[in-house]
């Protein structure tokens, strides 16, 4: 991915966890799933994911909430605002939650997830819907796609 000069910082809730983005997301999406549903109190989740050699953290040490195993969710030790995700089959990305950071407006969902789950009312600009997640396979396909269609600019 081709690193681009943009900096994008942001915090938790109460601010003492402070985080910096390099560069542009190589993806971005809404997550529909109940379990999002629950840990944002909305209708869906909003993530960017990035390389993870192109997020920092400095602060406070985030901790592990919502579900603790297959997906690592960090949040504010003190606020408990969720903050980011990490996980093994996620690779060499971080999944961010965009509300966090300053320029949130600009992270407009290009895929959609678990729409099985999603409230029928919610509605989101995503140019590409999947009833679960994405097959894995499918993941370089997107952020090519992603990178090609202006949703990051």
């Amino acid at each position: 991915m081709k690193e681009d000069g943009r900096v994008t910082e942001g915090s938790c809730r109460c601010g003492q966890v402070r985080m910096k983005l390099k560069g542009k997301p190589a993806l971005t999406m809404a997550c529909h799933c109940t379990g999002c549903q629950k840990m944002t109190a909305s209708a869906f989740s909003l993530s960017a994911f990035y390389p993870f050699e192109n997020f920092e953290v400095s602060g406070l040490e985030p901790v592990i909430g919502g579900l603790h195993g297959d997906l690592d969710h960090y949040c504010c030790p003190h606020c408990l605002s969720w903050l980011f995700t990490r996980a093994e089959r996620m690779g060499p990305f971080v999944n961010v939650r965009p509300t966090m950071f300053e320029n949130a407006r600009s992270f407009i969902p290009f895929i959609e997830s678990q729409t099985a789950e999603k409230l029928s009312w919610a509605t989101t600009p995503a140019v590409h819907s999947f009833e679960r997640f994405p097959p894995p396979d499918s993941y370089p396909a997107l952020i090519t796609e992603f990178a090609a269609s202006g949703f990051a600019d």
